[in-house]
C-alpha cells in the first residue's frame, strides 16, 4: 500500500483570459495560503499581506508579448481559507503572436513546485508548465 501522507504537493494555477473589447490580458493565480505566506514570511491575516503578495508576484512573474516586455498591474488579492487568489493584468494588447512568461512563483522556496498557466486567446487555448530549472516558457498563437 502506498502512502501519500508525507508527500506535499506544491503547485500554483494561473488562468489568463484575453478581453478583446478592452485589449486586456487578465490573470488569476491560485496559490496555497500556507505556501505563499511561508515564501513571503508574513501572516496572511495581517494588513501588509496583500502588499507583500503584490511585490512577490511582480518579482516572480514576467510577461513578454511579441517579444516586448509588458507591465503587469496588480488588481488585488483575496484570501479564502487555504487559497490565495491573486489578480493582475496588462493592457494595450492588440494582437498576440508569441507569449513568453517567466514564472518563478514559489520555485525558490519549494524545489518540487509546479506552476501551470492556462491561456485563452481568441478561441485558442495554450498551457504552459514551469518548474525549477524551467522558469521560462513560450507559446505561439
Amino acid at each position: 500500500m502506498l502512502s501519500f501522507s508525507d508527500a506535499d504537493f506544491y503547485s500554483s494555477m494561473t488562468k489568463a483570459d484575453y478581453n478583446e473589447g478592452s485589449k486586456t490580458l487578465k490573470f488569476t493565480t491560485k496559490l496555497n495560503t500556507k505556501h505563499i505566506s511561508d515564501a513571503i514570511k508574513i501572516n496572511p491575516n495581517t494588513a501588509g499581506f496583500e502588499a507583500e503578495v503584490k511585490k512577490y508576484v511582480n518579482n516572480n512573474f514576467d510577461l513578454y508579448i511579441n517579444g516586448s516586455a509588458k507591465t503587469l498591474t496588480f488588481t488585488g488579492s483575496q484570501v479564502s481559507g487555504e487559497t490565495v487568489w491573486v489578480y493582475f493584468e496588462t493592457s494595450g494588447v492588440a494582437e498576440i503572436t508569441t507569449l513568453r512568461i517567466r514564472n518563478s512563483i514559489l520555485l525558490g522556496t519549494f524545489p518540487r513546485q509546479l506552476n501551470l498557466v492556462n491561456i485563452a486567446y481568441k478561441g485558442k487555448q495554450r498551457t504552459m508548465n514551469f518548474q525549477r530549472g524551467k522558469e521560462t516558457n513560450e507559446v505561439t498563437f
